[in-house]
């Protein structure tokens, strides 16, 4: 098997309140599945359930994040989710802060090779 990168997409996500490095990650996931509707699979005799999806989301501490809800986010394909270092923290009034996270979609093929 040969995987075949055909589509990238970035998006950032917010949580304004709470820190909470999961809900800015899912909204970054979200903000980038926005950007994009893949309509190639027809002309390489596949079907979206066929695709491979890896998502890199940066967040300030990637130990917070869960993974398996950032995936949710996702309707179709075989999902990889992992989380790095990265993103931002604003600091707010007080002890809050506002968490941005970055997310990377990645979609592969099997080229059938």
């Amino acid at each position: 098997m040969a995987k075949v990168r055909c589509i990238t997409e970035m998006g950032t996500g917010v949580d304004v309140h709470g820190k909470d490095g999961t809900k800015a990650a899912r909204r970054a996931v979200s903000d980038a599945l926005r950007h994009s509707s893949l309509s190639f699979f027809p002309l390489v005799g596949k079907t979206r359930d066929d695709m491979f999806v890896d998502v890199t989301v940066a967040v300030p501490d990637p130990s917070g994040v869960d993974t398996t809800a950032v995936a949710q986010e996702l309707p179709y394909g075989k999902i990889t989710v992992k989380a790095v270092q990265g993103g931002l923290e604003v600091p707010y009034e007080g002890k809050d802060s506002i968490l941005i996270a970055n997310a990377a979609i990645i979609v592969y093929i099997d080229d059938g090779k």
